[in-house]
């Protein structure tokens, strides 16, 4: 399989693995793709050895509501959210 370049190739080929009853795990770092995600693994606060601690973890929507989550920033500007 070719490998997908943009983050709508990355959600479109997940998608189709998913709907063909595959598991997918899939690390990266841009948010059209995490926000897609049916759960979130969210390492930090940095990268290299000032990461590697859960930070947070859960669907999109609840990693917007734990602090110090640089991920749930920028997905509650992303995600139309009610109550956040």
């Amino acid at each position: 399989m070719e490998q997908p370049r943009r983050a709508a190739d990355i959600v479109g080929v997940g998608q189709r693995l998913v709907h063909a009853g595959n598991t997918v795990l899939v690390v990266e770092h841009n948010l059209d793709v995490v926000k897609v995600a049916d759960w979130v693994i969210d390492l930090g606060p940095e990268g290299g050895a000032a990461g590697g601690r859960l930070i947070a973890e859960g669907t999109p929507e609840q990693i917007t509501r734990v602090p110090g989550s640089d991920t749930g920033q920028g997905l509650r500007e992303m995600l139309p959210l009610s109550g956040v």
